[in-house]
């Protein structure tokens, strides 16, 4: 699996795969699917993304994650979001595509980085624990757009947890 950034040429196959998770639904929070174009504006290079990173296995995209200051989070804090394709399915994109993130978010100079999981989404819950975010915090009953109501868990990766640094002194 090869692990590289995402580049606008890449949203209308990378819109194609989250489009198919929104469908299926019962993972995440989006409901409407996105053209190529918003999934660029959302993901890639809009206003908001830092950085979206791309893993590829036998020449196409198998998924991607990306870091975004989308709805203005506090100084040091990123939001991020992972995605991996369902059909067919490549085990272990989201680990291999952590590391660059984990990476970006350090380069940012990032604190935290802050991943806001569906309850009933149970893969990616143990995905973000497996990576080492702790939940902090839950949001309650939030309504999906037919008005159901759906907890959202919020975990958070202490960017730089467990790297020891070496100082001159």
């Amino acid at each position: 699996m090869h692990i590289r950034k995402a580049v606008s040429t890449d949203a209308a196959e990378l819109s194609s795969l989250l489009n198919e998770i929104i469908l299926a639904g019962g993972t995440t929070a989006l409901e409407t699917p996105l053209s190529a174009a918003e999934f660029a504006d959302w993901f890639i290079d809009g206003e908001f993304p830092l950085t979206c990173h791309v893993a590829e296995h036998d020449q196409s995209l198998v998924g991607f994650q990306s870091l975004s200051l989308y709805g203005d989070p506090p100084k040091g804090f990123a939001d991020i979001a992972t995605f991996a394709r369902m059909t067919p399915r490549t085990a272990g994109v989201g680990t291999a595509l952590f590391p660059a993130t984990r990476a970006a978010a350090e380069e940012f100079g990032l604190e935290l980085i802050n991943a806001t999981i569906r309850a009933d989404n149970v893969s990616g819950l143990g995905y973000y624990a497996k990576m080492g975010f702790e939940t902090y915090d839950q949001l309650v009953q939030v309504p999906l757009q037919d008005g159901t109501p759906v907890d959202r868990i919020k975990k958070r990766f202490r960017v730089g947890a467990g790297r020891h640094t070496i100082s001159n002194a």
